[in-house]
């Protein structure tokens, strides 16, 4: 006979597992259901990404990233566009199904490097009258625009640095941004140039939008003469390209939104081939020259590069300064690291006079190696 117990037993181990059975079935369903989400998700077409050039009334004009233009319907759900907004697109008849919220990221900032610099002037030797000149040009204007309100004029909108690779063109634009406390927008002029039609003329204009949103900035476009060279009027649509961003880089250095707190500093080893309408007076029109430094300004980058180095008292400077006769900054840097891993690989932690000199003979035996790998194949 069953008792009383067992029978609260049993009813109690059905209604546990009937409710455990419950919430399985329900985890089940939910699965199921996202599952089937899911594979909608799989099976729905893709959405392309275009911009709005024109709206009129129910259709609008969008340009594809191929750079072709089409004349599209609006879906009703999509209320109040305007030209430049990034839409979403049907792939089949392109129609406007959504519209994409605006990055608070500028697409640009893919291309550029943006820093604050800590460069000090002190940090630079053998370049005294070009920190002069730079002084005057770009950091007091930043510094002190009301004495130029006060004299009555508009101060340069920016300069451009030619010389020889390695002679400090970034390093004088990096110390002025960081005296001035400015945003370091460094991009290199080829980068500019973009596959597709209208791409790099974007580009630019992105640039100068990001730097006066984070001015006081200073834009620093190396290689300029990538996109600055002059033009010719027969050319492949590549060259054409280049051209009209180059037009656009004019059109914002003289265009209607002034440029107030942005400097440009142009970088370039290549003046010959600069097309003249860069440099003319209210463009950049300071031209300032960056040379190989003289002995003067080779002892003082020397003494910058080795000043917390571990020198032997043998160490004959006025000797080393010889042999580098000729160096530009970069490569007396390069010299310095080259003579401390000559060091390190002896054990040592103090640099002599021979580690010195091997660095020398390796700096020149690469810089040799390199001219002869351009006379054969440049």
């Amino acid at each position: 006979m069953v008792s009383r117990h067992d029978l609260k037993r049993s009813f109690f181990s059905y209604t546990t597992s009937s409710s455990e059975l419950e919430e399985e079935n329900r985890l089940l369903k939910e699965t199921v259901s996202q599952l089937r989400e899911e594979l909608e998700r799989f099976r729905s077409p893709s959405l392309m990404v275009a911009e709005i050039v024109d709206v009129l009334k129910d259709n609008a004009i969008i340009l594809l990233p191929n750079g072709n233009k089409f004349l599209v319907q609006i879906s009703n759900n999509v209320k109040d566009l305007i030209s430049g907004e990034t839409v979403l697109v049907e792939q089949r008849n392109l129609t406007i199904v959504d519209r994409v919220a605006a990055s608070k990221h500028f697409n640009v900032e893919r291309f550029v490097i943006m820093e604050k610099p800590n460069v000090k002037w002190s940090e630079i030797g053998g370049l005294d009258s070009q920190v002069r000149e730079i002084k005057e040009v770009i950091e007091l204007p930043l510094k002190n625009p009301e004495l130029f309100k006060k004299v009555g004029i508009q101060p340069p909108k920016g300069i451009l640095l030619q010389g020889a690779p390695g002679t400090g063109k970034t390093l004088l634009a990096k110390a002025v941004a960081a005296s001035t406390h400015s945003t370091f927008v460094e991009i290199v002029g080829s980068e500019l140039v973009q596959k597709f039609i209208g791409e790099g003329a974007k580009l630019v204009k992105e640039i100068f939008t990001l730097a006066r949103k984070k001015s006081p900035s200073i834009v620093f476009i190396d290689e300029l003469d990538a996109i600055a060279a002059k033009r010719v009027d027969v050319g492949t649509s590549g060259e054409r390209e280049v051209q009209r961003t180059f037009m656009q880089f004019l059109a914002e250095i003289d265009g209607f939104k002034p440029l107030a707190n942005v400097k440009i500093i142009g970088c370039t080893n290549r003046m010959d081939i600069l097309d003249p309408a860069v440099i003319r007076p209210g463009r950049l029109d300071r031209i300032i020259e960056v040379p190989i430094p003289n002995d003067k300004g080779l002892k003082e980058i020397f003494k910058i590069h080795t000043k917390n180095m571990t020198l032997e008292r043998k160490v004959k400077v006025d000797a080393l300064l010889k042999k580098m006769k000729g160096f530009s900054g970069a490569e007396v840097k390069a010299m310095c690291t080259e003579a401390g891993y000559f060091a390190i690989r002896s054990n040592r932690t103090k640099i002599t006079h021979h580690d010195c000199l091997c660095a020398i003979d390796k700096i020149k035996k690469e810089e040799a190696e390199g001219d002869e790998f351009i006379r054969m194949f440049g």
